[in-house]
C-alpha cells in the first residue's frame, strides 16, 4: 500500500490544545451570564461546536435548552438568551426585533450575543440602529481553529471564498492572521514563511501586526514553514473529479466538519450512521489516500484478517478465551463494524461510478488537462448540458474548459452559455458574471496575444519593469495561462507512460496519473529551492504577490534536521481538498518531512460553484 506511517517520521504537535483552548474560553463566556439559559446556535456553528462542547458540557454550565438559529420568532420561556452566532447582519437584525418585540410586550430578559470567531463594528452599528445597544451584551469567542484530523485544522468558514475572492470583503483576513497568531504562541515561532497571491500576502501582513502588537514569548517551535496560498492562484485541481477513497467520499457523501453520514444504501439498514472520519479509524486510515481502484483488493484482504483473528478462539482454554475477550474482542467488533461500513460505502461508490458516464467524464477532463480533442470535449459537453445530467457538473467542465484553453472562442462561449441557460434557466446569467470575474468562465477577446507580447517585451527590459507591466496586463484581464504552466512545471504527465496506481511515482497518482495539482507542485518547488528563486517567469504567469520571508529565528535553523524543521505548515486561503492533502501526504512520505494543512474550509467541486451560484430569480 502507498501510505502507510514511514519510519523516521517527525512527530506531530498535540492540536487538542487547540480544542481545550476553545473550550475552556466558551464556558467562561457561558458563566458571565450566571443562572439557567436558553442557547441559540447557528446553523454552520452546530457540527464545529459538538467537536468542542457537546451538549453534556453545555448543561453542566447552566444551559437550559438549545435551539437552531430559524430567523424567526421564538418560543422560549426563558429570562435569560444567549446567542451564539456568526458576526452576520441579518442574524443581529433577528435578534434586535426579538429584543424590541420583548419591550413591546413589556417582558425582561438578559441577553448575551457571542459572537465568534470575533464582532465585527457592523453588527455593533445594526444594534445602535435598532435601538437595543445598551440592552444587549456582547462578547467574543475566539474559535479560529477547529483540529479536524491530526494533520488537517480548519477555519470553518465556507463563506472565506466568496466574500475575498468575488465581493472583494477583506473582513476574514484578520480571522486568518489571528489563526497564524494562535498557531505560533501556542506551538511557538515560525522560521521562514512563504506565500503567494494578494490574500495570502495580506493575512501574512496582518499576522505580522498581530505580532508586533502582542507579548513576544520565546519557545521551542513545533514545526518551523509556512506556506501561504490563494485558493484562485489554482482553481483546475478543485474543478476536477476526486478518485482517492476520501475525495470521492466528500464528492458523494458530503464530509462535514470531520465526519460523514452514510444512508441506508451503505449500512444495510433502514437507518442511517454518522461516523467520524479520522486517523482514529484504523480501516478509513489505511484507505483515505488510497486512489479508489486499489480500496477493494485493501478491503477484501482486511476482512480475510480480521476472519483470522476471530478464528483464534478455536481451540482456547478458558483462560486463554478470557484475556482474548478482555484484550482484542472489543477492538475487533469496532474494526468489522468499521469495515463492513467502509465496504458499504466503497459498493455504493462503484455503482454510481463505474457507470460508462463516469469514466466518459474522466476522459473528458483528462483530455482538456492535455489539450487533446478540444472539439471532442466540446461536443460532450453540450451533449452533458442538454440531457440536464448535472447542473454543477455541466458548470464544472465548461469551467475546466475555459481554465485549460485560457478562455473561450467567443462562438463557442456564445453558444455553450446560450445551451446552459436554456437547460438550467435564464437566471443563471448572473452566475456567468461571477464565474468571468474570478477568472473561470471567459470568452477570448480580439487582442487576446498580451501573453505574448510580455514574453517578448521581457526580453527588451528587466524584470522589475516586466513586473510592473504585467500588473497593468493581469488587471486588464487575469488570465489562467494555465497550459504554459503545465508544460514549464511538468502537470500533466507525457500521455505515453504506462502510470501504477498501486505504487504512485508522484503526485499525480491523485488524478489518476492525468495531472499533478499546481498548488502542490507550487509547494514542492519552493521547498526545494528554499525560496522563489528560479520561478520569476511561473510567478509572472501566476499574476504574481509571491513572498519568502526568514523569521530571524537563527537558533532554530542550526537544528536544521530536527522535527520541527520537517514539519511544513500550509495553509490554503479559499478553501482546500482532500485530493491536495493526499498529494502533500504523499510529497511529505517522499522528502522525509510532514504537512500539517490549515484550511479556511474544505472543498471540492460543487462547494467552490455553488459558492458562486445567483440563481435567485
Amino acid at each position: 500500500m502507498a501510505h502507510t506511517e514511514w519510519k523516521d517520521a517527525p512527530g506531530l504537535p498535540d492540536f487538542s490544545l487547540l480544542k481545550r483552548l476553545a473550550r475552556d474560553q466558551l464556558i467562561f463566556l457561558l458563566e458571565q451570564l450566571p443562572g439557567k439559559k436558553d442557547l441559540f446556535i447557528d446553523a454552520d456553528l452546530m457540527s464545529p461546536l459538538d467537536r468542542i462542547a457537546n451538549v453534556t458540557i453545555l448543561k453542566q454550565h447552566e444551559v437550559d435548552k438549545l435551539y437552531k438559529v430559524e430567523l424567526k420568532p421564538i418560543v422560549s420561556s426563558s429570562d435569560q438568551l444567549c446567542f451564539l452566532i456568526r458576526p452576520r447582519i441579518q442574524t443581529v437584525k433577528w435578534i434586535s426585533d426579538l429584543v424590541n418585540a420583548d419591550k413591546v410586550a413589556g417582558r425582561f430578559r438578559r441577553y448575551k450575543i457571542i459572537f465568534t470567531p470575533q464582532k465585527f463594528y457592523a453588527c455593533e452599528t445594526v444594534l445602535e440602529e435598532q435601538g437595543v445597544y445598551g440592552d444587549v451584551t456582547t462578547d467574543e469567542w475566539n474559535f479560529y481553529i477547529l483540529p479536524l484530523d491530526d494533520d488537517i485544522l480548519s477555519l470553518e468558514l465556507p463563506e472565506f471564498f466568496r466574500d475575498n475572492f468575488l465581493e472583494g470583503d477583506q473582513r476574514w483576513v484578520t480571522t486568518a492572521g489571528s489563526a497564524l497568531r494562535l498557531l505560533q504562541s501556542v506551538y511557538g515561532s515560525f522560521s521562514k514563511v512563504y506565500g503567494i497571491g494578494r490574500c495570502a500576502k495580506m493575512v501574512y501582513e496582518s499576522w505580522r501586526e498581530l505580532m508586533e502588537d502582542g507579548e513576544q514569548r520565546t519557545r521551542q517551535p513545533e514545526f518551523a514553514k509556512v506556506f501561504l496560498v490563494d485558493r484562485d492562484v489554482d482553481f483546475v485541481t478543485p474543478l476536477c473529479s476526486q478518485v482517492v477513497y476520501e475525495g470521492l467520499v466528500d464528492d458523494l457523501f458530503r464530509i462535514k466538519c470531520g465526519s460523514v453520514e452514510f444512508g441506508p444504501d451503505v449500512t444495510s439498514s433502514d437507518k442511517s450512521i454518522k461516523v467520524m472520519l479520522n486517523s482514529q479509524d484504523k480501516v478509513f486510515s489505511e484507505i483515505r489516500n488510497e486512489h479508489f481502484s486499489n480500496v477493494f483488493g485493501f478491503l477484501s484482504q482486511k476482512a480475510k484478517n480480521l476472519q483470522t483473528a476471530y478464528d483464534k478462539r478455536r481451540g482456547m482454554d478458558i483462560q486463554q478465551m478470557k484475556a482474548f475477550v478482555a484484550d482484542e474482542l472489543k477492538g475487533l467488533k469496532q474494526e468489522h463494524r468499521l469495515l463492513s461500513l467502509h465496504i458499504g460505502a466503497s459498493e455504493s461508490m462503484m455503482k454510481k461510478k463505474t457507470k460508462q458516464d463516469f469514466q466518459e467524464l474522466l476522459k473528458t477532463e483528462h483530455s482538456l488537462l492535455e489539450g487533446f480533442e478540444i472539439r471532442e470535449c466540446i461536443t460532450y459537453i453540450e451533449e452533458h448540458i442538454n440531457r440536464q445530467v448535472s447542473m454543477i457538473d455541466s458548470l464544472r467542465l465548461l469551467c475546466l474548459l475555459s481554465i485549460t484553453e485560457n478562455g473561450l472562442l467567443s462562438k463557442d462561449y456564445r453558444s455553450l452559455k446560450a445551451q446552459y441557460l436554456q437547460s438550467y434557466g435564464i437566471e443563471h446569467l448572473l452566475t456567468f458574471a461571477n464565474l468571468r470575474q474570478l477568472g473561470l468562465l471567459e470568452e477570448q477577446q480580439a487582442g487576446e496575444t498580451l501573453t505574448v507580447m510580455e514574453s517578448k517585451v521581457g526580453k527588451l527590459v528587466n524584470d522589475k519593469t516586466v513586473g510592473k507591466l504585467t500588473d497593468a496586463f493581469s488587471s486588464l484581464a487575469k488570465k489562467s495561462n494555465f497550459r504554459a504552466l503545465s508544460k514549464r512545471l511538468a502537470l500533466v504527465p507525457k500521455s505515453g507512460e504506462e502510470y501504477d496506481l498501486r505504487v504512485p511515482r508522484d503526485m499525480a497518482y491523485v488524478f489518476s496519473g492525468a495531472y499533478i495539482p499546481l498548488s502542490c507542485k507550487l509547494i514542492e518547488q519552493v521547498l526545494e529551492r528554499d525560496g522563489w528563486t528560479g520561478m520569476e517567469e511561473v510567478t509572472r504567469m501566476l499574476n504574481g504577490q509571491e513572498f519568502a520571508v526568514t523569521g530571524g529565528s537563527s537558533s532554530s535553523e542550526a537544528r536544521s534536521k530536527t522535527d520541527a524543521q520537517r514539519i511544513v505548515l500550509v495553509m490554503f486561503l479559499g478553501g482546500c481538498t482532500f485530493s491536495e492533502i493526499s498529494a502533500l501526504r504523499f510529497l511529505g512520505k517522499e522528502r522525509g518531512c510532514r504537512f500539517i494543512v490549515v484550511t479556511t474550509a474544505i472543498t471540492n467541486s460543487s462547494r467552490l460553484l455553488e459558492a458562486l451560484l445567483d440563481n435567485s430569480a
